[in-house]
C-alpha cells in the first residue's frame, strides 16, 4: 500500500491584495505573484476579487465575476495572463486578411466587335 501523499501542488486558499495574488498551498507553502500578472483581477473591485472558487482539487482558482482562471502551475512557473490585442476601431474600414486589398475601381473595358 502506498501512503505517500501527492506531490502535485494544490491551492488551499487564495487572497488578492492591492499588489499581489497570494495562494496558500495544501503542503504549507505560500506563493505569490504580482497582481499585474492578471489584468482582469487588477481591474476588478475588491468584492469581485473576493468571489472565487477553487478549480478541481486546488489545481487553480476561478473568479466568475471577471471570468479569470489562474493555475497553481502558472503561478509557480511565472506565466502571466496576456491582455488581448485591441480590435480596430469600428469606424474604420473593415478588412479581412483573406480578401485582396481594395483596388481603385476601373471603368469596364469596351470589347472589340467580332465580326
Amino acid at each position: 500500500m502506498n501512503t505517500v501523499a501527492s506531490s502535485d501542488p494544490r491551492i488551499e486558499y487564495v487572497r488578492v491584495t492591492e499588489d499581489e495574488i497570494i495562494a496558500q498551498l495544501v503542503d504549507g507553502r505560500v506563493i505569490s505573484v504580482p497582481l499585474a500578472w492578471s489584468w482582469r483581477l487588477a481591474e476588478a473591485t475588491a468584492a469581485q476579487r473576493a468571489n472565487f472558487r477553487l478549480i478541481g482539487t486546488g489545481q487553480g482558482v476561478h473568479w466568475p465575476d471577471v471570468d479569470e482562471d489562474i493555475s497553481v502551475e502558472g503561478m509557480l512557473h511565472g506565466t502571466p495572463a496576456r491582455r488581448p490585442k485591441p480590435r480596430a476601431a469600428a469606424t474604420g474600414p473593415r478588412t479581412s486578411r483573406h480578401e485582396p486589398p481594395n483596388k481603385r475601381m476601373q471603368p469596364p473595358r469596351k470589347r472589340a466587335a467580332r465580326g
